[in-house]
């Protein structure tokens, strides 16, 4: 693996760290391994996110592309990713974690083979197709296996690197291939999929699926495993057999039999964090940051590296912060940043309409897309993840988390899709719109998104889903 790919990984290890400095709970090295073979997927979901901004002028002159056929580029990734996230969960049930894993990085090395030959159109969307194919199982499967593998009071920071790696990402994508052709940065993406597929046969396999399928002395194994050879499981074992037990009496839930009062409350948090966080814009940002600063009359490149300067360091305090403050304050904090962020540059398009403070203007845009992105990294664009993985009950697990997944894809298209043409509409009204998205998002977590933190994932099931216990 080449310095740039090296680079995240060593500085996790450094954060994984600094996360159990305070916690009670001290990880082995072994579930540290595992935790960043894991979110090396998240980093080939970051890439594949931020490919299409710095590859945009070289794909479009290079293979004559106009504005709505790369945004179909653009957007096919979404498709592909809803594609890849209906299957996810019962992929991640039935075949394991690691398994699931190691299928969508097949998907997405054929993805970024496909893009970096192509010499057509359709080549590229085939590719970037595939691509979302496996972001549609990652975006799944590794805040789930991290959160199963986890102890509780490690479960916030660990889980939340998923999103760290997908800034990485989308930082160092963008940074390489402001100097890289876009055939070359395709090519490159191949390198952490390799990675993570090669890795996988040397982490463990997640106990509390283990446990769901019946392998219960595997399941006290493997945890035995994770939380070290002289630690005292028996405790978190017997808790994870005896939930699972009480979970798998209930019916097996599809999709459709998620629409049950009784996992009203679950799916009410889990998809409305998720709907809110794609429908407050990020997408559009991300995908098309370039086209942004342009329009904004700022400059591309000195944009691009200040969105990088602000986003990993914000990320990266979201997860420290993580379980030492909880979930909902950052929550908070976040929704109030990106509101305030789309308002600015909202207000920066409505005064170069107005042909007033045009020096001030340009700059405007760039602060508001600055906060927008440092409030976002800080908790919006992982905590939803996080909750996610633990609410949902293990008989639901697999059914919810690809319902989840699917909605968040759906979104994510459909912003991404209308973005270039909501902005040829009214960039003052695109941003307005994302800005008022974001005030409702703070009312939505005040109201609705239950606290986490310190709690096991079967306390939390149980106390959202409310079923008997064996106890």
């Amino acid at each position: 693996m080449d310095n740039e790919s090296t680079e995240p990984f060593e500085f996790s290890t450094h954060l994984l760290s600094s996360i159990c400095e305070d916690a009670s709970s001290v990880p082995t090295s072994i579930l540290i391994l595992s935790t960043l073979v894991a979110v090396s997927g998240s980093y080939v979901f970051g890439s594949a996110v931020g490919y299409s901004s710095p590859a945009q002028s070289g794909i479009m002159d290079d293979l004559n592309l106009g504005v709505a056929e790369y945004s179909v580029f653009g957007s096919v990734l979404t498709i592909g990713a809803m594609v890849g996230a209906i299957g996810s969960g019962s992929i991640a049930d039935y075949a394991g974690r690691r398994l699931a894993m190691g299928l969508s990085q097949l998907f997405c090395i054929l993805g970024w083979l496909a893009i970096a030959f192509s010499k057509v159109a359709w080549w590229l969307y085939i590719g970037r197709l595939l691509l979302g194919c496996g972001m549609g199982l990652l975006s799944y499967v590794v805040p789930v296996y991290i959160a199963e593998i986890t102890p509780k009071d490690l479960r916030g920071g660990f889980t939340a690197i998923h999103q760290l790696m997908i800034c990485f990402g989308v930082s160092l994508t963008y940074l390489i291939g402001a100097y890289l052709n876009w055939r070359v940065l395709a090519l490159i993406g191949t390198i952490p999929c390799l990675a993570q597929l090669l890795s996988l046969y040397f982490i463990s396999e997640s106990p509390r699926w283990l446990a769901k399928v019946g392998l219960l002395e595997r399941s006290e194994s493997a945890l035995q495993h994770l939380r070290g050879k002289n630690a005292d499981v028996s405790e978190e074992a017997i808790e994870i057999i005896e939930f699972t037990e009480v979970f798998q009496e209930q019916t097996e839930a599809s999709m459709i039999g998620l629409f049950q009062l009784q996992y009203l409350k679950s799916l009410t948090v889990g998809v409305g964090l998720i709907v809110l966080q794609q429908f407050g814009g990020v997408n559009g940002i991300a995908f098309y940051a370039s086209s942004i600063f342009v329009s904004a009359g700022f400059s591309r490149s000195i944009g691009t590296i200040a969105m990088v300067i602000v986003q990993i360091p914000m990320t990266a305090l979201g997860v420290i912060l993580m379980d030492k403050t909880g979930r909902l304050p950052l929550l908070l904090i976040s929704a109030s940043g990106t509101c305030l962020g789309c308002f600015l540059v909202s207000l920066s398009f409505f005064l170069q309409e107005l042909h007033k403070w045009k020096e001030f203007s340009p700059i405007l845009a760039l602060v508001g897309v600055l906060v927008y992105t440092g409030s976002f990294s800080l908790g919006m664009g992982g905590i939803p993840w996080v909750i996610m993985s633990e609410i949902f009950p293990i008989n639901v697990k697999g059914s919810a988390g690809s319902f989840v997944t699917s909605v968040h894809w759906l979104c994510s298209w459909i912003i991404s899709y209308a973005f270039n043409f909501l902005m040829s509409w009214s960039s003052t009204g695109t941003f307005f719109m994302f800005s008022s998205i974001c005030g409702l998002t703070i009312l939505f977590i005040a109201k609705l998104v239950p606290e986490t933190k310190g709690r096991t994932l079967e306390e939390v099931q149980v106390s959202l889903n409310r079923y008997p216990t064996k106890r």
